[in-house]
């Protein structure tokens, strides 16, 4: 809910007041994907996914009840596991809702991860069969080499430089505003391709 704050500038003789607000257990986690090559290099999606604080109640309310009380639906709330993780790998290599038992993907896909628990558990080790059948091979950068990822650098510029509000009093404010830096970003990246893109073929 408050991100870490950092060193800025202010009018002198004045004090720059940041309100924090105690996370609590609400947090926005995501996963993304950056296209780094073929034909639709520069693309970037990602999926967004909202942590409640635990209830401390003896009957937990029902989980719609629970999101519509920070203003969300209940398919918006629970943790970035396998479950998520999965779903969005079957998403992002363009497997439709209803699909059939032998479907492939018209071109391999080669995704690199890094070692996060979720991307090495059991259902994903489970899953890795299906995927490679369907033309989907997953492969793990090295231990502790964040500069080989590709996908680092942007999730470094939308946390620090794409979130103008460092501070938010509901979990769904939060989301809506990495929504949109993320969906931001994207734009920018895709833009900044194609140009180059566009440079390389005018030069060649």
């Amino acid at each position: 809910m408050t991100l870490p704050t950092n060193g800025s500038w202010y009018p002198k003789g004045e004090r720059l007041l940041i309100p924090y607000e105690a996370p609590q257990g609400r947090r926005v986690n995501a996963v993304g994907a950056y296209i780094s090559h073929g034909v639709p290099a520069g693309q970037f999606q990602f999926a967004l996914s909202v942590t409640l604080p635990k209830s401390q109640a003896k009957k937990p309310r029902p989980l719609a009840e629970q999101a519509a009380a920070h203003g969300l639906q209940a398919a918006e709330v629970g943790p970035m596991d396998s479950q998520r993780f999965l779903q969005f790998v079957w998403q992002f290599a363009g497997r439709p809702a209803v699909y059939p038992a032998d479907w492939q993907r018209p071109r391999p896909l080669v995704i690199w991860l890094d070692n996060y628990s979720v991307h090495k558990s059991d259902a994903v080790k489970a899953e890795r069969p299906a995927l490679e059948r369907a033309g989907i091979t997953l492969h793990y950068l090295p231990s502790y080499s964040p500069e080989l990822s590709r996908i680092e650098p942007i999730w470094h510029d939308v946390k620090q430089h794409r979130l103008r509000v460092r501070s938010h009093t509901q979990v769904s404010e939060l989301k809506r505003a990495v929504e949109e830096g993320l969906a931001h970003k994207a734009a920018d990246l895709l833009a900044a391709h194609q140009k180059t893109s566009g440079l390389l073929c005018r030069a060649a």
